[in-house]
């Protein structure tokens, strides 16, 4: 046997005292509830892309109902105009009704 590893002395331990534990112990409360609150923070934010690009979808769908019934097709620019009307409700914006072209010129 190697007498080098013999002849090495021990670690010595410190015991932490019952309040230094405690404190240990709250702080990694504390970054576990900043950790949790960060995750929170970052599950939102998938949410805003979708609901950013909202009015851009809003006003091609505008278009295409205007396009439609410029064709003849009110059928299909109804059925957009009711696909924008329930997008707006399911999504909670209170935003008024805008009034299409036609209707516009029509009380004109």
């Amino acid at each position: 046997m190697d007498t080098s590893t013999k002849s090495r002395s021990k670690r010595t331990y410190e015991r932490r005292s019952d309040e230094e534990r405690i404190a240990e112990l709250q702080q990694r409360i504390q970054d576990l509830q900043h950790k949790a609150q960060a995750k929170e923070e970052k599950a939102i934010a998938p949410d805003h892309a979708v609901l950013k690009s909202i009015p851009k979808l809003a006003r091609h769908l505008r278009k295409f109902a205007d396009l439609a019934n410029a064709n003849g097709r009110q059928d299909i620019a109804t059925s957009t105009w009711a696909f924008m009307a329930g997008l707006e409700r399911n999504l909670g914006q209170d935003e008024p009704a805008r009034r299409r072209r036609n209707d516009a010129r029509d009380e004109a």
